[in-house]
């Protein structure tokens, strides 16, 4: 899992996903109030530290979202690196703002927008997990994934991730997968919908601050 070396958190994340990054965005949340209220930004490694988490999600859901979760995957990692020497997440947007890369294809502000909307497509599939009670996710997972990512991958990959929807889990078996019962997931689930909306919106705003829009 990107950026977590502890051997014990990284088994809790593995054996109870939810409970993890339902708790991570909890804090993440909290810090984002508590630095906004002091006039700062957030810090950019503690946001990869709770953006990690999320990957193990998306391996849940099977064949239908590898593409996503490899993308994803992929960003964050450039993000980790980037940490390295940006402090926040508007330092890197500022950066490529300077050089005027914020849409060049690798550049950190893309991969940040990439990584949002990882987080949103999760949230979006949640929503619909607690809108439904089918046994077939693939309506669930096809709206979510329509609302999030769709506008903004190319044919082929939708192509592809539709395509891939008819092997998703079935609502059972996905919270078999997560060691969950259906109404501990869905409590857990209302949990990240909740902590990740503040820091999902957050990252819009600076995007919008700098005069860039969000339709890409």
């Amino acid at each position: 899992m990107v950026n977590s070396e502890d051997f014990g958190e990284d088994f809790v994340v593995k054996q109870q996903p939810l409970s993890a990054i339902a708790e991570v965005f909890e804090e993440l949340a909290k810090l984002l109030k508590k630095r906004r209220t002091e006039e700062k930004e957030l810090p950019l490694d503690t946001f990869c530290h709770a953006c990690s988490f999320i990957s193990v999600l998306f391996n849940s859901l099977g064949l239908a979202f590898k593409f996503a979760e490899m993308e994803y995957v992929a960003k964050l990692h450039t993000l980790v690196e980037a940490s390295k020497t940006c402090d926040t997440l508007l330092d890197i947007l500022d950066l490529d703002v300077s050089t005027d890369t914020v849409k060049t294809s690798g550049s950190y502000s893309r991969n940040l927008r990439r990584v949002r909307q990882g987080l949103g497509l999760i949230k979006a599939i949640f929503e619909q997990f607690l809108a439904s009670e089918d046994t077939s996710l693939k309506d669930v997972a096809s709206t979510a994934y329509a609302q999030s990512c769709a506008p903004y991958h190319t044919w082929a990959v939708r192509t592809a991730v539709y395509a891939g929807m008819y092997t998703l889990p079935t609502r059972d078996q996905l919270v078999a997968k997560l060691n969950e019962t259906d109404q501990s997931a869905q409590k857990k689930m209302r949990r990240y919908i909740d902590a990740s909306l503040p820091v999902i919106e957050y990252i819009d705003e600076l995007y919008l601050s700098r005069n860039i829009v969000l339709d890409w």
